[in-house]
């Protein structure tokens, strides 16, 4: 502290400047003339072209009468949203492809009423986190009321079928938009049929800041659940009883030293993901008339592996990070454990979500050698099986992809996995692509990447190691690359190539 550092680029921070314009432009000009003189360029750009040009889908949800899915026939700039009613033909809902002639403008989220009979979408347009909101009937996909506009960092969150809660700041003075500062939050209530003008504010604002704010409602419409931080990790949480009108507002965790999540209810129960108290993430329970933490209790305890807690159809499924991979486990709803999930292999699982009178569910599975693939699971027989598989171009059966532990500078065991061609011969000339995080408590877990694979068929290996500052073993290792711990992060991965060097 207390060191000058110099900083001969802050004349960049303003993006509306004429002389940041030009660096831009020279920047990309340099750029581009080095990318122009790569000999073989145009052939990865044609093989490339070829390995992306496949189906791809989304896992599907029920919403009403309806099932909802993703896909992109291949080459599509953006995902085209589709519904099906039963086994009959899909049809498009909405095609974010023609949002705009230039095809800028992108679908950022949808949410449906429970009945599905209403849908709350928004669009961004040129890739900005101003959004706009726009509400249909989902029967006609005729527009209901107007349109919301300057929404930002927003999830939207339902209350029957009259209006939807969502989040924005004050918009900056215009020109300033990219770079205005935007800090204090706020959460409101929409009532369809009335102007946005006429909105009400629920919580935030300059009474009670607060940077990121976010609500839900639970399944039955009971209660409002309202998440509010300052920082990326961390959050106070408060809930609502909507059945009683004028209800207060009850605070749930009163700082910002942990990070918590209301995954479910039954009835006034609630079940809640934190890790209060368990730097590693617990489900416990309490009830809504006394929800302090002082009484909250134990129903799935903390362990030696990070959890992620999902639920659907009455039950819970609580995925584990085991050295960044994924181990599935399902409960019941008073904690008794019915099966650990039969994965394809060593890979990242997600999904295992829904509604509460679901039968089936679906999870997607994927690693860097295996394609995403999304599974249907049944709830009763605990069995999956194959809904979608990738129709991408690539042979599993000819990579492999194995875990190694290597030590940091000071003694830390970090894993990496390693991909390649079976058969490789380990010489100290392979091309090697070493790609790492390490931060904001993100976990960095197997997954397919298409564009990798011009690397991997050519010879080349792709390392992953797991630096600290990523959330992979908890909020241990999360704080041990932050802050005056930041030069952590460096070491490890440093201490990653270092090994692949040594260990050829």
């Amino acid at each position: 502290f207390g060191t000058k550092v110099a900083d001969p680029y802050r004349w960049l921070e303003n993006d509306q400047a004429t002389d940041t314009k030009a660096w831009v432009q020279a920047e990309n000009k340099v750029t581009q003339d080095y990318l122009g003189k790569i000999p073989y360029r145009e052939a990865i750009r044609n093989r490339l072209t070829k390995l992306w040009n496949y189906e791809k889908y989304s896992a599907p949800t029920k919403e009403g009468k309806y099932t909802y899915f993703s896909k992109n026939t291949g080459l599509q700039s953006q995902y085209v949203l589709y519904r099906q009613l039963g086994t009959g033909a899909p049809e498009v809902f909405l095609d974010p492809n023609t949002f705009s002639k230039d095809g800028t403008t992108s679908l950022a989220g949808i949410n449906f009423t429970q009945d599905g009979s209403l849908a709350a979408y928004q669009i961004s347009e040129g890739g900005s986190d101003w959004r706009k909101v726009i509400v249909l009937k989902t029967s006609d996909k005729a527009i209901v009321g107007d349109t919301l506009k300057d929404v930002k960092f927003s999830g939207l969150a339902w209350k029957g079928n009259q209006g939807v809660y969502y989040s924005s700041y004050d918009k900056p003075k215009a020109g300033s938009q990219l770079a205005g500062k935007t800090q204090i939050h706020k959460l409101y209530y929409h009532q369809l049929g009335t102007p946005q003008s006429a909105d009400k504010l629920i919580f935030g604002g300059e009474q009670d800041p607060n940077r990121y704010i976010g609500a839900s409602v639970t399944e039955d419409e009971r209660f409002l659940i309202i998440s509010a931080a300052n920082t990326t990790t961390g959050n106070k949480l408060y809930l609502q009883d909507l059945r009683k009108p004028g209800s207060p507002i009850v605070n749930i965790v009163p700082d910002e030293k942990s990070i918590n999540q209301v995954v479910d209810n039954v009835g006034s129960k609630l079940y809640l993901q934190t890790n209060y108290n368990a730097p590693n993430y617990r489900l416990v329970t309490v009830d809504a008339a006394a929800p302090q933490q002082a009484n909250w209790k134990d129903l799935i305890p903390e362990t030696k592996n990070v959890l992620d807690v999902s639920t659907v159809g009455g039950h819970i499924f609580a995925t584990y990070l085991k050295d960044a991979t994924s181990l599935v486990e399902e409960y019941d709803l008073g904690g008794k454990k019915l099966r650990t999930i039969a994965l394809p292999g060593v890979g990242t699982a997600g999904g295992f979500s829904g509604k509460r009178m679901d039968k089936e569910t679906y999870y997607t599975f994927t690693s860097y050698i295996y394609p995403p693939t999304i599974f249907k699971y049944n709830l009763a027989t605990g069995t999956s099986s194959v809904y979608k598989k990738a129709g991408v171009q690539f042979d599993p059966s000819k990579y492999e992809s194995k875990q190694v532990f290597y030590n940091s500078k000071d003694g830390t065991r970090i894993p990496m996995l390693l991909t390649y061609k079976k058969g490789l011969v380990m010489n100290g000339k392979n091309p090697t692509l070493l790609y790492a995080y390490g931060g904001f408590n993100a976990s960095i877990t197997p997954g397919f990447s298409t564009s990798n694979i011009i690397l991997l068929e050519n010879g080349g290996i792709y390392a992953v190691p797991n630096l600290r500052g990523g959330g992979e073993y908890g909020e241990s290792w999360h704080n041990a690359g932050i802050k005056l711990k930041k030069q952590n992060v460096f070491d490890d991965f440093i201490a990653a190539a270092e090994y692949l060097k040594t260990n050829k």
